[in-house]
Order: C-alpha cells, then sequence, then structure tokens
C-alpha cells in the first residue's frame, strides 16, 4: 500500500511507547513489562522495564508448543567436510537443553559469562542457545582471532567458562583453535574455571588436565536444563567491536529489546515468514551471524542455514546459488564483497544456470558500503530485488533499509533507502547543524534509540558516553558520514574518517568509488586520501580487476582517472590508481583503508585483529611505493 511505510515510521517516532508495546506482543513472556520505555537517566534508556523473559524459550521452546518441533530449524552445510545436517526444533532443542544442563553442572548460572571461540558447526549455534538457557551472558569470539585479541577479551568479561573446538576449516587447510586458546588463557590474567572443547574429527586437540572437558562426554552426561527466567534489561550477549586504543568495546544486548527487534525485523524488514527458509551468509562471531543466523529467524520460526564455507573456492563461485537452490532459500543476506567476489570470478553469471533458484525471493546486502554496480548485478542476474541496507554491531537490527514486509519502495543505487520504523536518522554538517538536503555530514541517530540497540558498553558506561555521545548530545554518532537527499533516502558514502579533505573541499572516497566499480573491468576498488603537501589530502584508488578483464592494467587506470574528471570534477583532484591482486579487508569482508592509509603516509600502525591475510598488507605497500608513497614504511606496531 502506498504510503505505508511513511506511516509506520511516523507512528514509531510520534508513538514508540505502544509502536513497540504492540511488537513486543508477538515475543513470550513470563511476566509482561511494568514500562515500555524508561530514558529518566537519559543518555541512557532501557526498554520493556519490569518483563522478564528468556531468550532459548523463544527461539525454540514456544515453537514446539505451538506445533513447529518436527519443522526444520537449522540446516548445517558445509562444503568444506562435504557434510549437511538438519536438525528440527525439538532435536535442536533437545541438545540445547542437554548442553545447557552441561555448563549448569560447571557451575555457569544466571548472570555469568561463556566465551564461545568456535568454527561455524552447529555447536557454536548450541552453546549460544544454551548459554542463554540458563540466564548466563555469552561472548562469540570469532574463531581463529589471534591469542592477544582473545586474551583482551577473556580479561574484560571473565567468563566463567571458554567453549571451543580442536579446530576451524579454511580452503585447502585447517586452522587449530586449540594452541590460540591455551596461548590466550596464559596471557590473560583472569582464568576461566574450565574448557570445553569439541573435537573435529580433523584435528584432535590436546587437553589440559583439570581444567579442559571433552564436549561429547559433557553433553552425554548432563540432565537437560529448563529456561530460567531473566529481566528483560539483563544483557543476552556481549559482542566486541574494535576500538581506537586498541582495547576493543563490548557492545551489551539487552534481551528484551533484542527479542522483540529482532522478530519484528524478519517479516517487516525481509518479509519472510514462519516456516520459510532464511540464509544469512556470514559467521557466528560476527553481529549478522548473532543476529540473522541464530536468533532472528528462531525467534520467527523459520529455518536458518549454518554454512562453513566461502563464496569462491568451495568449490566454485557457484557455491551460494547451490545452498539456495538445495535448500530453497526464500531470502538470502550477505556482504557486498562476497558478492563481489563471484562477480571477479563469473562476471556473466553462468555458474546460476546450473541451479534452480524458482524459490528465492529476495538477495540483501549489508557490511559495507553497496556500489551501484555490485547492486546492478544482483538485479541482472539474480532477476529479485536486490536490497541494500545498512546497520551496524552497536545497532544490532537494520538501521535502514527498504521493507520488503511493508513496501517496497523505489531503488536509488547506492543508497539503502529510507531509515526502518524506530530509527531517527539525520546528518549533522561540519558546523554541527542539521544539513541540508544532499549537503554531506555525520549520521547520526536521535536518542533514544528503538529497542535492541546497545544500551552501554559492558561495565563502562562512561567510555560509551565519549565513543558515541559526546560529539554530538542528544544523538548516537554512527562513525558514518553521508546525506538525506530531498526525497529522504539515506546515502552512506563513507566512514568519517573517509571523508577527504581536498584544497579546503570535503570529499567522500565512496562518491569516488561508486565510479570506479562502473569501469566494465573492475571487480572491486578502494579510495583513501594520503596526504598532500599542497592540497592537504588528494585521493588514490586501488583496482582489482576481473579475471576476465580485457584491458591492460595502465588503460584501466588512464580510464578511471578520466571517468572520475568527467563524473565528479577537477575538485577532486583524482589522478593516480593502481591495479593490485586484492586488497586487505577483515574476516567479515570490510576493506581496511584506515590502515591502508597509514601505510600510504608513513604512520605507523597495529596490525588489525581481524585481518583475512596479513601478507596483503606488505604487497599494499609495494604498490604504494611504486607510487611514489610509504617510501618509509613502519609497519604495525
Amino acid at each position: 500500500m502506498a504510503g505505508e511505510f511513511d506511516r509506520l515510521h511516523r507512528e514509531s517516532l510520534e508513538n514508540p511507547h505502544d509502536f513497540w508495546a504492540n511488537a513486543a506482543e508477538e515475543v513470550f513472556w513470563y511476566r509482561k513489562w511494568d514500562q515500555v520505555l524508561d530514558d529518566s537517566a537519559a543518555p541512557f534508556s532501557r526498554w520493556f522495564v519490569g518483563g522478564r523473559t528468556n531468550t532459548a524459550y523463544n527461539a525454540l521452546d514456544r515453537h514446539i508448543l505451538d506445533g513447529r518441533g518436527d519443522q526444520v530449524a537449522l540446516i548445517y552445510d558445509s562444503p568444506v567436510t562435504d557434510t549437511v545436517t538438519r536438525y528440527t526444533y525439538s532435536e535442536l532443542r533437545d541438545r540445547v537443553a542437554r548442553f545447557a544442563g552441561a555448563l549448569r553442572d560447571l557451575g555457569v548460572g544466571y548472570g555469568d559469562r561463556v566465551i564461545i571461540y568456535m568454527p561455524m558447526i552447529p555447536e557454536a549455534v548450541i552453546a549460544m542457545l544454551a548459554t542463554a538457557r540458563l540466564g548466563a551472558v555469552h561472548s562469540v569470539v570469532f574463531g581463529g582471532f589471534a591469542p592477544h585479541e582473545l586474551a583482551t577479551r577473556i580479561d574484560d568479561c571473565t567468563p566463567k567458562c571458554i567453549v571451543s573446538a580442536s579446530c576451524g576449516i579454511e580452503p585447502g587447510r585447517l586452522v587449530p583453535y586449540k594452541p590460540l586458546l591455551d596461548a590466550a588463557i596464559d596471557h590473560a590474567a583472569h582464568k576461566p574455571d574450565h574448557c570445553v572443547i569439541f573435537q573435529r574429527p580433523m584435528a584432535e586437540a590436546e587437553m589440559v588436565a583439570g581444567r579442559d572437558l571433552d564436549w561429547q562426554a559433557v553433553e552425554t552426561a548432563a540432565a537437560p536444563a529448563d529456561c530460567v527466567e531473566v529481566e528483560a534489561t539483563d544483557p543476552c550477549y556481549i559482542l566486541y567491536t574494535s576500538g581506537t586504543t586498541g582495547q576493543p568495546k563490548g557492545v551489551v544486548r539487552p534481551t528484551g529489546g533484542h527479542l522483540v527487534a529482532l522478530k519484528w525485523s524478519m517479516p517487516h524488514i525481509y518479509g519472510v515468514q514462519p516456516g520459510e527458509v532464511f540464509w544469512a551468509a556470514s559467521d557466528v562471531g560476527w553481529v549478522v551471524g548473532h543476529s540473522y543466523i541464530v536468533y532472528a529467524p528462531l525467534f520467527h520460526g523459520c529455518t536458518s542455514v549454518l554454512f562453513e564455507g566461502k563464496p569462491v573456492g568451495t568449490p566454485d563461485a557457484g557455491t551460494f546459488w547451490r545452498v539456495i537452490a538445495d535448500h530453497q532459500v526464500s531470502v538470502m543476506f550477505t556482504a557486498p564483497t562476497a558478492i563481489r567476489a563471484i562477480k571477479k570470478e563469473d562476471p556473466d553469471g553462468a555458474l546460476l544456470a546450473r541451479h534452480d533458484l524458482s524459490r528465492f525471493r529476495a538477495q540483501f546486502l549489508a557490511g559495507e558500503r553497496c556500489d551501484p554496480d555490485t547492486l546492478a548485478w544482483c538485479e541482472t542476474h539474480l532477476k529479485v530485488p536486490a536490497v541494500d541496507h545498512w546497520w551496524q554491531t552497536e545497532s544490532g537490527w537494520p538501521i535502514v533499509s527498504n521493507c520488503l514486509g511493508i513496501e517496497q519502495l523505489p531503488v536509488k543505487p547506492g543508497s539503502p533507502t529510507k531509515p526502518v520504523p524506530g530509527w531517527d536518522v539525520q546528518v549533522i554538517n561540519a558546523e554541527g547543524q542539521r544539513a541540508a538536503a544532499d549537503e554531506i555530514g555525520a549520521i547520526v541517530i536521535k536518542l533514544p534509540m528503538p529497542p535492541g540497540a546497545l544500551p552501554t558498553l559492558w561495565q563502562n558506561d562512561q567510555r560509551f558516553i565519549e565513543s558515541y555521545l559526546t560529539e554530538f548530545p542528544g544523538y548516537y554518532q554512527t562513525g558514518d558520514a553521508g546525506f538525506i537527499d530531498g526525497d529522504g533516502y539515506l546515502h552512506v558514502m563513507s566512514r568519517t574518517d573517509d571523508i577527504i579533505n581536498v584544497a579546503g573541499h570535503r570529499l567522500s572516497t565512496g562518491a569516488m568509488e561508486e565510479v570506479l566499480a562502473a569501469h566494465g573491468d573492475v571487480a572491486e576498488c578502494a579510495v583513501i586520501g594520503v596526504a598532500d603537501a599542497l592540497k592537504g589530502q588528494v585521493p588514490l584508488g586501488f583496482l582489482v580487476l576481473k579475471d576476465t578483464a580485457d584491458k591492460a592494467d595502465d588503460e584501466v587506470t588512464r580510464d578511471v582517472v578520466a571517468m572520475v574528471r568527467q563524473q565528479i570534477g577537477p575538485v577532486a583532484a583524482f589522478k593516480q590508481a593502481c591495479v593490485v591482486g586484492r586488497l586487505p579487508k577483515t574476516r567479515s569482508g570490510k576493506i581496511l583503508r584506515a590502515t591502508m592509509q597509514k601505510i600510504a603516509d608513513n604512520e605507523a600502525y597495529k596490525m588489525p585483529a581481524t585481518i583475512d591475510d596479513p601478507v596483503i598488507l606488505d604487497e599494499i605497500a609495494g604498490a604504494l611505493q611504486a607510487l611514489g608513497y610509504a617510501d618509509d614504511h613502519k609497519g604495525a606496531s
């Protein structure tokens, strides 16, 4: 219905108490709330105060009572082990209850913390849900993180128990987890009482007597545990995100708001109904994995896909389409970088023809800025709506999206569309005023934020205020820059740090990347600002070419320089670009632009904990040196 989206959004901001109270009726409560929203201690706010519920009960038990016990809840698809396993709601609930019993036997209870350091296997999901079942708080750390990074998280959240596995599997190699875990515990000041280790057949971990326990043994010996009631304002989990000081920030997710927001998002944003198959091609170590592999699909009574593989190389660039066809996926969610990797190897989408995608209805993209060329590739080859949407670890669910379950709005490539109901998104300019239409500034969210957003950082209210709430009082600072156009569409151009100042002109590197990505031979790209004695900063482009590229490297670089000059203008001062074999990224697919800029400007930098392959930074330094930069490369500290 035309206008329904704008009506709902307006209603959510004008009367948030009634809007979210109605949404909360879809969640199971042991006890209803006394107050929908308490923001009397601004800038802090709390949702559904007085309400009592349980995350695992809403994910599993309630659906079994509603008759979904025999429906498949989780499909584990692992091309790296050639395994597909399905768990019904009843089967998954039984395993979760028994492992919760095992954790209870190890002394884990209400409010205790459990670190989960696991690969993409069903036991990771089971451990998360089992922790929530007990009213404990999980903190999932991406499997394979370096010992130092894991140790900082151990010291910050002081877990009673750590749950891990003997190894992870990457294409062509095993990653032993246990030596990394042992080193982290040795390094940490806090020592967990126990570690529960799931022994995978590909590699058996050595166990530390008195501390380490075998998963299968403790699960088999345990009696099932019932769900524990918790307050809606109690934390469900802590998820660490990188901090500028080198000390990670522990984002807290409140139980009640998390339940309500994620349950609401499934039918309204993604347009998915109970019983349908939903697939988020992410990792449980990231917020996408928390929200849209483990929790939201199960809260809504859907079937969720847990995929242990890569978009290319397991075995080829058609693996995503194989998974969609095999499991009759209705809606999928992945990062634009995954699509670009597929497009690089299969630019014409030839591998799609092998698979029946007749049940596939929508492709969602998030995790980084989606360039129009990637969006167009999805629309052209998948022949379904391709939805760019924008959110953060801190928000826990989409902030801006085309909400397919409310009203499908016209698409503007380069924009994730309009703010989702509940989110009051604004842009503040360099003068600290609300920006005019099309004026680039800092993207902020008016407080209080809706249910599910972080209420604070783990045991660090002051850092929460300093990190997010100080620069723009009354607003949450997203750290992203962009503009809202005359139709109310948000355009997220780059991180605030990626707005470069060229001879006094504030320019978005994201806008330049759009131009570069439109070149027919470019698979993916990045633009950074490098120091310049005359102009302050100048842009520099990095290009990864498609495998089918027709032109020579120097021809492509000349082309893109001319394209930027034509489409953005001489003011951009875009005069240099280079072709590289790959771009440095985090394991979640974000390009490490800030690190590349530090290399170019001869600044020392900290090796990012989440980098996919550290060797690539040396390759980038070499490319920069060939262009006359990074002549005094300091390397990582």
